[in-house]
């Protein structure tokens, strides 16, 4: 998940002439067109999906463990996630999906006592008011371009303002993206579908094959369309379909890691990954704080000198360091600072 949200971020930090409607360059190298469109049908759209559910789950967890006063565990713990979010948006990076993360538990913390028929009732009505969402996006997209180049103010007041500024249009969007795989999180999470994936299969494989399946197929028109590939019209529909599509590969990509978790034997390269899970937000935000070094003009100032394929080798590289750095506190039997602060404040 980390590493797809890397992926993801780290080629809005460049400052491209021309971008299409996932904010990738137009007039990259072809091996940056391939990474282009490896991403857009892969990675974008699909990794944020995937943490929601995610998240959803983890309600129904932590409210198992807080008994009656779980609802307001939540809320504290997603206001306070929320106020994480703020700052990581005014302090390094304008798509902050933390505040969005919190948003969605101050909304929905309800959501772990509903039952399995209202949970998916609103999912799929939700379903249109996403579609509806990723239409407006659309729109100003074609309209207006992509929001790149958000790293290319040259002194950091300038660069702050900015980010907070699109931080505050971005957020409700992604509330109403998120809100469909969150409440089907909370739906497996009552069913253990991820903590006992040995009895649940075959349900795990049907919805990481029809998921991916549904995710790849969705998003290669539009990847198609932002390489040059294709001059696919309408292209506003399009950016709705890989939206929409994605929701469905965030769902698959879960099951999916469900279904290794059943098959693949704990050792190192295992552990360390469990450990950088557990310290998610921390290493999250420190993503963050890389790309900015790397990147940005009033630091390392490679933001208008790289590409898409370079950038995601910052990505990939940037991931593999926090892995290392979360087993190096794993085996000093720490936690990460970020959810250690959280913690502190969440649960008093």
């Amino acid at each position: 998940m980390l590493l797809l949200i890397a992926l993801a971020h780290a080629h809005m930090y460049l400052s491209p002439q021309a971008t299409g409607f996932r904010s990738y360059a137009l007039d990259g190298s072809p091996l940056d067109l391939v990474v282009t469109g490896v991403q857009i049908t892969l990675v974008d759209g699909r990794a944020m999906p995937m943490f929601a559910a995610l998240f959803g789950y983890g309600f129904v967890q932590i409210a198992a463990r807080q008994g009656n006063d779980a609802r307001r565990v939540l809320r504290r713990r997603s206001a306070w996630l929320l106020a994480f979010g703020c700052a990581h948006a005014l302090l390094l990076f304008f798509g902050d999906i933390l505040a969005a993360y919190g948003l969605l538990g101050l909304v929905l913390a309800g959501a772990v006592r509903w039952k399995d028929r209202s949970l998916l009732v609103f999912a799929a009505l939700w379903l249109a008011v996403h579609g509806a969402a990723a239409t407006l996006a659309g729109l100003r997209i074609a309209e207006f371009g992509g929001a790149s180049g958000m790293a290319s103010a040259t002194d950091p007041v300038t660069a702050m303002i900015d980010r907070i500024t699109l931080w505050g249009v971005l957020t409700p969007f992604l509330i109403i993206d998120l809100a469909v795989p969150f409440l089907l999180g909370v739906w497996a999470a009552k069913r253990k579908m991820l903590i006992e994936p040995h009895e649940h299969q075959k349900a795990l494989r049907a919805i990481a094959f029809i998921g991916v399946g549904t995710a790849v197929v969705g998003g290669i028109p539009l990847a198609l369309v932002d390489t040059g590939l294709w001059n696919g019209s309408p292209e506003v529909a399009l950016h709705v379909l890989h939206g929409l599509s994605g929701v469905a590969g965030g769902l698959g990509y879960a099951a999916l890691m469900g279904l290794l978790a059943v098959h693949l034997t704990p050792g190192p390269v295992i552990t360390a990954l469990a450990a950088c899970g557990q310290r998610s937000m921390t290493c999250y935000l420190l993503q963050s704080v890389v790309f900015v070094a790397v990147f940005v003009p009033y630091a390392g100032g490679l933001g208008d000198r790289l590409g898409t394929a370079a950038a995601s080798g910052v990505a990939l590289l940037t991931w593999l360091a926090t892995v290392v750095s979360a087993e190096v506190l794993r085996r000093n039997n720490k936690r990460g600072p970020a959810e250690t602060l959280l913690r502190k404040l969440a649960y008093r």
